[in-house]
């Protein structure tokens, strides 16, 4: 990032809270130099503020990219102050669920380079994955400068339509809750077992995060792995005959949750 596009003509954060900060910390990182960053945020943190990066100070006339990490509530009043750089070669990069593009084209102008993305929250530990799409006015090259900007906090991938967003809305932004609650019942079954409470947490986290690491390092699918795990008549056996059940189990629960959250998605991004 020390000579790119970034790094010559600046790069503005329009608010810098814990998605904001941890990008923020994985571009300097990375190479960015402190100069070429332009905060807006009316509470900058002692951390924000102690990097050398420029602080609600007045920003460059033509910056390569502002990324939006406003909350989606405070948008209508934090955007207008930026509409001046629409309709130019400036991207704006949203991280703001529920948000569309063309609301965005509403308020900076049709002509505007805007990307649309949905993080989640492992991001926090640079362990996130990041959705992503551009509207007609985005050239290749700013994509792959946002894919840059979004490698400091994990994976990217990239959508084909904005109606995908409301899936991955339902599935990978708001998925981390689910495991944590997974996390939660696993500890509760344990306990009722007979483990003392403090164990059966320890065991619960190491499991569901020892198993997704092993997924994602893994060659083989999922499916080949729960089947590596699960001996003819065995306890794994026993145990996903519950999980597994069509009706009661895992699959239809599942389901119905990602279908609930994708749905009030897209209630959100259409007021």
């Amino acid at each position: 990032m020390k000579n790119s596009e970034i790094a010559r003509r600046g790069l503005v954060l329009l608010g810098c809270g814990k998605m904001g900060s941890a990008m923020l910390e994985g571009w300097l990182a990375g190479g960015l130099p402190s100069g070429s960053v332009w905060i807006s945020d009316p509470n900058p943190s002692d951390w924000v503020q102690a990097q050398g990066v420029k602080v609600n100070v007045d920003l460059p006339s033509n910056p390569a990219i502002v990324l939006v990490a406003v909350k989606p509530q405070v948008m209508h009043d934090a955007l207008p102050s930026l509409s001046k750089l629409g309709n130019g070669n400036t991207l704006f990069l949203s991280v703001a669920a529920g948000i569309t593009l063309s609301w965005f084209e509403d308020m900076l102008g049709e002509q505007t380079p805007i990307i649309r993305s949905i993080p989640n929250t492992p991001a926090a530990i640079k362990q996130g994955i990041t959705a992503i799409i551009g509207n007609a006015h985005v050239t290749e090259p700013q994509m792959r400068e946002a894919e840059t900007l979004l490698s400091a906090i994990g994976e990217t991938v990239r959508l084909e339509t904005e109606d995908q967003m409301d899936a991955v809305t339902g599935l990978s932004g708001s998925g981390p809750a689910y495991v944590f609650h997974m996390i939660e019942c696993l500890a509760k079954a344990g306990e009722a077992q007979g483990l003392p409470s403090e164990l059966s947490m320890t065991l619960a986290k190491a499991t569901v995060a020892g198993a997704g690491a092993l997924a994602m390092q893994s060659a083989e699918p999922p499916s080949q792995l729960r089947k590596n795990v699960t001996s003819p008549n065995g306890t794994t056996q026993a145990g996903l005959e519950v999980l597994m059940n069509e009706e009661t189990g895992l699959p239809p629960l599942m389901a119905r949750t990602v279908d609930a959250a994708a749905r009030r998605s897209k209630e959100l991004a259409n007021g």
